[in-house]
C-alpha cells in the first residue's frame, strides 16, 4: 500500500497525503480526518521515515560512542550525568540518539603514525550500520578504530573530553591542570606516601599494578592528561613519580574501583590516595572502613568528578560540570548538522576541599610504664 493508493481512494492527491501526515495545517480539519481514516481503512501506516529522510538530507538521529559496554552508559555515574545534560537540550526532543558501545580492543597502530588520520581498513561495524547526521564521541582512547571509521563516514561530529583530534570540535576540561591542583593540595598537607588509582590505561581488560612502560604508552586521553598533572605537581617538590605506585581498575564501575583499592592499600602503606574518578574515591573509602582505617587521620583520599554521592561521603574532589558537558556538546553537534561553525569548548574545574583528606598526622607511642 502506497500513498498513491490512499490519494486515489480518499480522492485527492499525493501531496495532500503527505501534508496529512507531515502539513496538517496546509489542510482543513475534516480533509486530515477523512484521509486518515481512508489509510487506517487501507493498512498503510504512513510515509516510510527513510523516504521522507532522503528528500530533505537529514535522518533526525545522532550516534554516540561510548568507552565500553551498552550497559555502561547506565551504570556509570560520570556518564549518566552527560547523558543527562544531552538530554536537556531542546532540540533533542525531536532526535533520536543512538547508543554506539565501543567495547573493548587491542587498539591497532596506523601505518602512517598519523593521530586521527583515516584509514580504509579500521573499520568499526557500528557506526559503519549507523543511519544517523552526525556523531558524538565520548571518552574513546587514541587511535580507537570506532573514531577512525567516524572519520571514515565523513559526518559532523563532536569530541567529549577524548581523543583530541586538530580541526574537530571539543568539549572538554583542562584534566592535567585540575589533576596537578588535586595533588598539590595532597603535598601541601605535608603527603609523600601517595598510591594512585586509575581507572583504564588502555581498553584491553589489564588490571593491577601498572608498569611505567604501559603508564608512558597510556592511550586513555582523560587518564593520560591526569597522570601528568600528578606527576608535574610531584616533580616540583623533588617526588619521583616512579617511586608512587600505580594500579590500574581495568574499568569504570564501583566493582573494578574497589578490587583495585584493595590492590593498592594491601601491598602499600600509605598516607594518600589520589583516584582519577570518583567511582575510584569512593571505592577507597569503602576499603579503608573494612580495614579499619580512620580517614583523613590514616589514609586521605581525592577523587575527580564530583558525582552527587561525594558531597554526601565528605570526599574531596576535583568537580567538573557533567551535565553541563552533555548539554554543551550536544548544542555543538546540533549546530554543526545544521552547518554552523562550531568551536572547541574548555569548561572549568573546581577543588572541593572536604573532609577526606587532612594534614599527615605523626602518631607517637604509648609511653612505657613500670
Amino acid at each position: 500500500m502506497t500513498m498513491k493508493d490512499v490519494a486515489v481512494a480518499a480522492g485527492v492527491s499525493a501531496a495532500s497525503v503527505s501534508n496529512a501526515y507531515h502539513r496538517p495545517d496546509k489542510l482543513s480539519t475534516d480533509q486530515r480526518t477523512r484521509i486518515l481514516s481512508v489509510a487506517q481503512d487501507l493498512g498503510y501506516s504512513g510515509p516510510h521515515p527513510g523516504a521522507s529522510s532522503l528528500r530533505s538530507g537529514s535522518v533526525g538521529s545522532l550516534g554516540l560512542l561510548i568507552t565500553d559496554s551498552l550497559s555502561y552508559a547506565f551504570e556509570d555515574p560520570a556518564t549518566v550525568l552527560l547523558l543527562r545534560g544531552i538530554a536537556q537540550v531542546s532540540q533533542m526532543a525531536n532526535v533520536s540518539l543512538a547508543l554506539l558501545p565501543s567495547g573493548s580492543e587491542a587498539v591497532p597502530r596506523r601505518a602512517n603514525g598519523h593521530r586521527g588520520a583515516p584509514v580504509v581498513e579500521d573499520v568499526w561495524p557500528a557506526v559503519q550500520r549507523s543511519v544517523v547526521d552526525g556523531f558524538l564521541i565520548y571518552s574513546l582512547p587514541d587511535d580507537h578504530s570506532a573514531v577512525t571509521s567516524v572519520l571514515n563516514r565523513g559526518l559532523p561530529c563532536v569530541i567529549i573530553d577524548s581523543p583530541r583530534i586538530e580541526g574537530i570540535p571539543f568539549v572538554g576540561i583542562d584534566d592535567k591542570d585540575a589533576a596537578q591542583k588535586a595533588a598539590e593540595h595532597l603535598l601541601e598537607l605535608g603527603h609523600r606516601r601517595i598510591g594512585i588509582l586509575v581507572d583504564r590505561l588502555r581498553p584491553d581488560g589489564s588490571r593491577g599494578f601498572a608498569s611505567q612502560s604501559r603508564i608512558r604508552n597510556a592511550e586513555d586521553g582523560v587518564a593520560r592528561a591526569r597522570l601528568d598533572g600528578y606527576y608535574s605537581a610531584f616533580r616540583r617538590v623533588g617526588l619521583i613519580p616512579s617511586e608512587v605506585p600505580v594500579v590500574e581498575a581495568g574499568g569504570f564501575l564501583f566493582d573494578e574501583g574497589r578490587k583495585a583499592a584493595e590492590r593498592l592499600l594491601d601491598r602499600h602503606d600509605l598516607t594518600a590516595v589520589l583516584a582519577t574518578t570518583d567511582v575510584l574515591a569512593l571505592s577507597a573509602l569503602k576499603v579503608l572502613r573494612t580495614m579499619r582505617k580512620t580517614v583523613p587521620d590514616d589514609v586521605s583520599v581525592i577523587g575527580f568528578d564530583d558525582l552527587p554521592e561525594s558531597a554526601a561521603a565528605g570526599l574531596t574532589t576535583v568537580g567538573q560540570p557533567l551535565v553541563d558537558k552533555g548539554r554543551r556538546a550536544a548544542e555543538a553537534i546540533i549546530q554543526s548538522v545544521a552547518g554552523e561553525t562550531v568551536g572547541s569548548i574548555l569548561l572549568p574545574t573546581t577543588l572541593h576541599v572536604r573532609a577526606s583528606t587532612g594534614p599527615v598526622t605523626t602518631k607517637i607511642a604509648p609511653a612505657a610504664t613500670g
